[in-house]
């Protein structure tokens, strides 16, 4: 890798002092407990007996050191784009003709989330797979969140991070690259293919913004669908109607005063793990806890990356900053995409995307349902996800336009 002085990229090495870890104990022992509504499960949010065993398995079980090691076994670096920090993976295939890909994980997630597909992705042959289906691995952090934060300036939403991406690929050597990204990772990778359609080869997401039913379907919208179709558009509102009703409190916080909410995150490990496990619970394909889904140390490894970062204000910033983006567009502008775009749908997604409406606004080319996995599926279901990428991208070679 060669830069200008300008456009340094520099190796990193995680290695998080002591005395911080110190501190994290310490104030983990000190938490100071509210009291508890009995018999409320998570109708009002993380209850307080399983949040008081998980902080349990926080301050004695879990192993950080370990974690550290398993993240420091990626090739990192940091560079800067754009005035921002960006830390990022970078695994290099052994096959020389991989396709650069570059992974973008999504709140409240992080460079975490593609622990177990990374690999896979990078060398095949070495998990079983055909050599052909090799990547070039890039898996930057979000300008604001974990180790690529905090941001010291405003902006940073999805069309900018999209941009910060073209030129970070630019400075890796790859000119034309694959992308691919679910929740605020799927907005950016689609704003690469769409605003960058000459870089991008094509765009692989699990989770389409906007395609879903936004409003009751009318009787005429209904009218052009197969019956199957109906029965999902009628889903799909309900499930949408729910979770604007229920589930979007986070989201309202985040895009209005990010900060208000950040000083608490940012001074309490509790506090700001019950905010993350939370969307856990609720996002992923879980019959009650969310480690019925995603390992419990995988889970809480995320939630170190935003405590010792310092990140959980900067991270919500991405929030507002839609919400106050000077053209309206916010993460799904209205022009159409024409990269070829592949979604991968599971089940337990907060979303239900509707096809007739993803194919007015993106060139969908694959379409793939999955009976099992939710929100987070690079931590759910990591071999789903992998085979989709593969056979998305290896379509796109024999049609002649990967």
């Amino acid at each position: 890798m060669t830069s200008s002085p300008g456009e340094s990229i520099r190796p990193f090495t995680l290695t998080i002092p002591q005395g911080d870890l110190d501190d994290l104990y310490e104030r983990l022992e000190r938490t100071r407990w509210p009291a508890e509504l009995p018999g409320t499960g998570w109708d009002y949010g993380v209850p307080a007996g399983y949040l008081r065993d998980l902080v349990r398995y926080w301050r004695h079980d879990y192993d950080w050191r370990a974690a550290e090691a398993e993240l420091n076994r990626w090739p990192q670096y940091t560079t800067t784009v754009d005035g921002a920090r960006v830390h990022f993976a970078h695994l290099r295939s052994p096959e020389p003709d991989a396709t650069p890909l570059i992974l973008t994980h999504g709140w409240p997630g992080s460079v975490v989330e593609f622990l177990d597909v990374a690999g896979p992705l990078a060398d095949p042959v070495a998990h079983g797979g055909d050599p052909a289906d090799a990547f070039h691995v890039v898996v930057p952090g979000i300008p604001g969140f974990g180790l690529s934060g905090p941001t010291t300036e405003p902006g940073w939403e999805a069309a900018r991070v999209a941009g910060a991406w073209v030129e970070l690929m630019r400075r890796l050597g790859y000119e034309r690259f694959g992308a691919q990204g679910g929740d605020w990772g799927a907005a950016i990778s689609r704003e690469l293919g769409r605003a960058h359609p000459e870089r991008v080869i094509g765009v692989h997401l699990n989770l389409l913004p906007g395609a879903q039913a936004l409003a009751e379907p009318t009787e005429e919208e209904l009218a052009p669908l197969t019956p199957t179709e109906r029965d999902r558009a009628r889903e799909s509102w309900r499930r949408w109607e729910e979770w604007s009703r229920e589930g979007t409190g986070y989201a309202v916080q985040q895009s209005t005063r990010p900060h208000t909410v950040g000083y608490a995150l940012h001074d309490s490990p509790v506090g700001q793990l019950a905010w993350i496990v939370e969307k856990f619970q609720a996002w992923s394909d879980c019959a009650e806890l969310p480690e019925e889904a995603v390992d419990r140390d995988r889970l809480l490894t995320n939630v170190m990356l935003y405590w010792l970062t310092g990140t959980a204000g900067s991270s919500a910033r991405i929030y507002y900053e839609r919400a106050h983006a000077a053209d309206g567009t916010g993460a799904r502008p209205a022009e159409p995409s024409k990269a070829p775009t592949a979604l991968a749908l599971f089940p337990a997604e907060i979303q239900l995307p509707l096809r007739h409406r993803a194919e007015r606004t993106d060139n969908i080319v694959r379409w793939t349902e999955f009976d099992r996995g939710g929100h987070f599926a690079a931590m759910e279901e990591p071999d789903l996800l992998v085979a989709d990428v593969r056979a998305f991208f290896r379509q796109l070679r024999e049609q002649g336009t990967g």
